[in-house]
């Protein structure tokens, strides 16, 4: 049976590195049993306690969070922006985990990818989010920590991987992945 899973981009940037290795995690997804669904979050507004009353909650909060506790897992995909998490990926799991009494993330299976032109990685990044999940409650993979670096040169110009090595490198985490989910 094939389980739903969530994937968050981190960068917002057409044709970003980060959503084309979520476009090639897609395709590889299906030989693991899973259906990986793309879950917009370049229009959510910032996280503002005031807005999260039925009145005035704005309905990409809404969709987010229902697409969150839709799904039987979620995969993180980022980029690292000054060692950290950029804005807006921290925002979607400032949304999902309001109110408290809904956190969407609470006991939610998640997986992160980080990567970056440079040959760490995204190490901050990775580290950061995790530290942020565990606050949340989730459960986060702990193994294989997945850092792609080098990207530029690791994904070709028509959306796939560039090397063998780099393949077998995201069907070895996605086949972790599975299990961890299933």
């Amino acid at each position: 049976m094939s389980k739903k899973i969530a994937v968050l981009v981190g960068s917002l940037r057409a044709n970003s590195f980060s959503g084309r290795l979520a476009d090639v995690l897609k395709s590889l997804g299906i030989e693991f049993g899973l259906q990986l669904e793309l879950a917009e979050i370049a229009d959510l507004p910032f996280y503002n306690q005031d807005l999260d009353r039925a009145e005035s909650l704005p309905p990409a909060w809404q969709r987010l969070r229902q697409q969150l506790a839709g799904c039987d897992a979620v995969l993180l995909v980022t980029p690292e922006y000054n060692r950290s998490v950029p804005a807006a990926l921290k925002n979607a799991l400032d949304v999902g985990s309001r109110p408290v009494s809904q956190n969407v993330w609470d006991g939610k299976p998640v997986g992160i990818i980080s990567l970056s032109i440079g040959a760490i990685g995204g190490f901050g990044a990775n580290h950061h989010l995790r530290q942020s999940l565990a606050c949340l409650n989730a459960a986060v993979m702990a193994q294989p920590e997945a850092y792609f670096g080098n990207v530029g040169s690791r994904l070709d110009k028509e959306g796939g991987v560039s090397d063998e090595k780099s393949l077998k490198t995201l069907q070895g985490f996605l086949a972790q992945f599975a299990k961890f989910v299933g």
